[in-house]
């Protein structure tokens, strides 16, 4: 049962590190009201928003994303850890 827990939460982490990505390197050539783009901000816009209260973009660079994605990994690595020592 910890084995299924472990490789859902490292789906899910790998899911949505790609769907951050993809909608940073989409946010440079797609206009904010084509559907596939729109679809992928009402996913990632809600992660983003906390964090661009903390740390504000610099210019015209947006650390929110990079950050996001140091999240993702340090939450999915910390629970695969908690559940691998639950064995």
């Amino acid at each position: 049962m910890i084995d299924v827990l472990i490789a859902l939460i490292q789906a899910l982490g790998s899911i949505l590190f790609i769907v951050v990505i993809v909608s940073v390197v989409l946010s440079y050539f797609m206009s904010p009201y084509h559907p596939i783009r729109s679809s992928l901000d009402r996913i990632v816009e809600p992660m983003l928003r906390p964090i661009r209260r903390v740390v504000p973009p610099l210019g015209m660079i947006d650390f929110s994303p990079l950050i996001l994605i140091i999240l993702i990994q340090v939450i999915q690595t910390l629970l695969i850890s908690i559940l691998a020592s639950l064995r």
